[in-house]
């Protein structure tokens, strides 16, 4: 989807936990829901 959007030199980062102390933090971990840093530059 990044690359169709226009962006290149994509790196993806390791899994972070996003819900820790939020109210669907026990849904988060019983479907294994993470979020992702991610670095890419918009190809012009």
């Amino acid at each position: 989807m990044l690359e169709q959007s226009g962006f290149i030199d994509i790196v993806i980062g390791p899994p972070c936990d996003t819900f820790a102390g939020a109210s669907g933090e026990a849904k988060a971990r019983t479907f294994d829901v993470f979020g992702y840093p991610f670095l890419a530059r918009l190809s012009r």
